[in-house]
């Protein structure tokens, strides 16, 4: 079942080889045509390198171009089926901004790409862009299906679905790392066929309603665990084992932030604490020593610039030489498999972001939800979530509103509701600083913001 498949942001060290190696393994797939496409052509090629590498040790059919030209990606070939979206606007200089800036006004942020000041930052860059690509997709390559992996997910997703015909799906897969968590806390074998949840929220903010593991009540068992972790401490210690919660590879931290809204809400977060405590005004503050705490790590701009990125460059040019082989087993990134269900070659379940129709009925209608949902040949439709427990429907309205105010502002260019979604964050404790702080961010971005230095905002098209 051949396709065309571009990656935009295709000269991402980290994602490119997962996703290619993902769909190369996916049989399904096999036939299609991979075109890497990016603003930096040493990037695409070095991960076209790797790429074909993992191609070629595959054993299977697949063609891969690279390009930095966004029209031939979107239009060669009779057109994409499939755009996956890998970019950052502005990259680590405007990311800097983002996180050091807010410093300086006494906020700290555990990330700062989804809410928060950088949150919101990041939104007002990457929205006209990914909609000005939403855009050229329907001219170029309509019927095909953007598949989001950008942050601020919710955000931009919400643009595309407002502004365009473009059929979207945001995905991530911050829910396996939780379920994860589950597996080792419980000593399973394998979380996949152990445990079943309903899941539901927004992106980063989303809740575990139920768990099932192995027929029993999840819930019930996690609160045993909670109340004497000794016990399963010294469970894995006669096994030979060490029970480590932690995961210092991602600073995902201690899982305390998550089990305290566990114990206060009777459900449990499914991102990582330190995505999680950017949307609460508990956890980031000088009280906690910004979240050290509550065992949350502050992912530095350094750390990504001068560890992570080299890290991933290092292991593809490793890959791309030769030295490294890569395991040909799929990620737990559900891409691959969606775009095989999309294709009408099975039906795949899983993770989504997609406009509410329903799914969860406590939310506003088109307002993008995180839910379970099922791809297939008549497309992608988010699966019911149940009902929301007391006190976490409010949670993600509150949010919810935000990320509606701040598509609007990053369309418009209009300043004031980009500051108010600014002051209603929860992160946002000082509004004297506020103004001030906003008025910076604004400025040392003003490169990726044509929209907000004009005369006036813009209307909406």
């Amino acid at each position: 079942m051949g396709k065309r498949i571009v990656i935009v942001g295709g000269g991402s060290y980290g994602w490119t080889p997962t996703i290619v190696r993902d769909i190369v393994v996916t049989k399904e797939l096999e036939g299609s045509t991979i075109v890497l496409e990016d603003i930096d052509a040493a990037t695409i090629r070095l991960t076209g390198r790797a790429c074909r590498r993992i191609i070629k040790q595959s054993g299977r059919k697949f063609t891969l171009k690279t390009t930095t030209s966004e029209k031939e990606a979107l239009s060669g070939g009779g057109g994409a089926d499939f755009v996956i979206l890998t970019i950052s606007t502005g990259g680590f200089d405007a990311m800097e901004a983002d996180v050091e800036l807010p410093k300086k006004y006494g906020i700290h942020q555990a990330v700062g790409d989804t809410v928060g000041p950088g949150g919101l930052s990041r939104a007002l860059r990457n929205i006209p862009v990914v909609v000005k690509l939403a855009r050229n997709m329907e001219r170029h390559c309509p019927g095909a299906w953007l598949l989001n992996y950008t942050n601020p997910m919710t955000t931009l997703t919400r643009a595309v679905t407002s502004e365009t015909g473009v059929p979207t799906i945001g995905l991530c897969h911050e829910l396996y790392g939780t379920l994860g968590l589950m597996q080792r806390i419980f000593g399973l074998k394998d979380w996949t066929k152990d445990i079943a949840v309903h899941a539901a929220g927004i992106n980063h903010l989303m809740w575990v309603t139920e768990m099932d593991i192995r027929g029993a009540n999840g819930f019930a068992m996690l609160r045993d665990y909670l109340r004497n972790p000794k016990k399963y401490a010294e469970r894995e210690k006669k096994a030979g084992r060490k029970l480590d919660l932690t995961h210092a590879e991602t600073h995902i931290g201690s899982n305390r932030v998550k089990f305290e809204l566990f114990k206060i809400f009777g459900a449990l977060p499914a991102a990582g604490d330190r995505h999680v405590a950017e949307f609460f005004p508990h956890f980031l503050t000088e009280k906690t020593r910004w979240g050290a705490d509550w065992g949350v790590n502050l992912t530095t701009v350094e750390q990504r610039r001068t560890r992570w990125r080299p890290g991933a460059k290092k292991r593809c040019q490793a890959i791309a030489s030769g030295k490294e082989k890569v395991k040909l087993v799929r990620s737990h990134e559900a891409v691959s498999l969606i775009m095989a269900g999309l294709a009408g070659a099975r039906t795949t379940i899983d993770v989504v972001n997609l406009p509410n129709d329903g799914q969860i009925p406590e939310l506003p209608l088109d307002a993008v939800v995180e839910t379970m949902g099922v791809m297939d040949s008549s497309g992608a439709r988010g699966l019911p979530a149940g009902e929301l427990p007391p006190g976490v429907a409010t949670i993600l309205q509150r949010h919810v509103d935000n990320q509606e105010m701040t598509v609007e502002a990053a369309l418009t260019g209009d300043k004031e509701l980009a500051f108010k979604a600014l002051v209603n964050d929860p992160l946002v404790l000082d509004l004297k600083r506020a103004r001030r702080m906003f008025d910076e961010m604004l400025k040392a971005n003003r490169k990726w913001l044509p929209q907000f230095f004009k005369p006036r905002g813009r209307k909406r098209r």
